[in-house]
């Protein structure tokens, strides 16, 4: 049976020309069409530095409107024979959730082309740079571990935009094997979406993020979860105004995306959440016993570092002031 690639053209859509002057890639992969993945696509499109774009995915309809949007050229599922597109691909973005990634490396591997680079777009490291070495196998040195760290609430390629990495950082973690070529090539890639390209070791970059990525995720959806499952819940979110608001927007993140990223590192997560909760502990200890000079010292210190944060952070990286684009 022939399974239909579908095009952009299918779409019955007029096709974006690309200016003169030989593109960066040819062709691109986009595995996990998604917020990340599309907007990636989209970037590199407007920059000029990619031909053509094929998407790989598990939904029709997401990827019928990643085609509609322009944001891929042609698309397969993952039900079709994908991997006969990966053989032409120069370079594979992997920005599925995590959890998903042995099973595509292992999948990819076979059909990768000799000078093709891997990349994915993670919220982990050490767990995926792991998958990596143990399925992509001759591949692995092309494989270049990055985390761009940019993102919204929204997921799909319905939610992707060309300037979601303007001015925002993209954290490599290359290995003592990682080839310096392909390393060269995917900072060349970030930075022309508008990134900052910074690199971390992968252990400290799982470290870091549990502490301002992971923690705050699993600590939003745990209110919203607690406060959901109260009988006067109704009265609970009626009544919620713009703290509650700030504090939880992450909470209507992707699940399975954070199951797996919370699972992925569950390790640096465990350690993060056992300080928090002596943190909280010490906290609870002061309001128990009506301390008001040590919890005002407390939210005194934290109220610095954040404005401190904030400050340098806008200046750095042109970040909104309300936070709306973090991740």
């Amino acid at each position: 049976m022939r399974w239909p690639v579908r095009s952009l053209a299918d779409s019955g859509l007029a096709i974006p020309s690309v200016t003169t002057g030989a593109p960066r890639i040819e062709t691109l992969a986009v595995v996990g069409v998604g917020l990340i993945g599309g907007s990636f696509a989209l970037a590199l499109k407007e920059a000029r530095h990619v031909g053509s774009v094929v998407g790989v995915g598990r939904g029709r309809e997401n990827l019928d409107a990643a085609l509609a949007s322009g944001i891929v050229d042609r698309a397969v599922t993952l039900r079709e024979p994908w991997t006969r597109e990966i053989e032409s691909a120069d370079l594979v973005l992997v920005a599925t959730p995590v959890g998903e990634f042995a099973a595509l490396f292992a999948a990819l591997a076979p059909h990768l082309r000799a000078d093709a680079i891997v990349t994915d777009a993670g919220s982990t490291k050490e767990s995926v740079i792991a998958a990596a070495r143990a399925h992509l196998g001759s591949a692995f040195s092309r494989f270049v571990p990055g985390h761009p760290i940019a993102g919204t609430e929204h997921s799909g390629a319905s939610a992707a935009f060309a300037t979601l990495f303007r001015d925002r950082n993209v954290v490599l973690t290359p290995t003592a094997e990682t080839d310096a070529a392909a390393l060269a090539t995917v900072t060349d890639l970030w930075s022309a979406c508008g990134a900052h390209v910074r690199q971390l070791d992968p252990a400290a970059h799982d470290r870091i993020f549990a502490a301002v990525s992971h923690l705050p995720h699993l600590l939003a959806f745990a209110l919203v979860d607690l406060l959901a499952a109260r009988p006067d819940a109704d009265d609970v979110f009626r009544f919620a105004a713009s703290g509650f608001r700030d504090f939880t927007r992450i909470a209507a993140s992707s699940p399975e995306m954070w199951r797996d990223i919370s699972l992925a590192n569950r390790d640096a997560l465990v350690g993060a959440i056992e300080a928090y909760r002596k943190q909280l502990a010490a906290v609870a200890a002061m309001v128990a016993s009506a301390d008001g000079a040590s919890l005002e010292a407390v939210y005194a210190r934290a109220a610095a570092a954040r404005r401190a944060w904030g400050a340098a952070h806008r200046a750095a990286a042109a970040v909104p002031a309300d936070g709306s684009r973090e991740r």
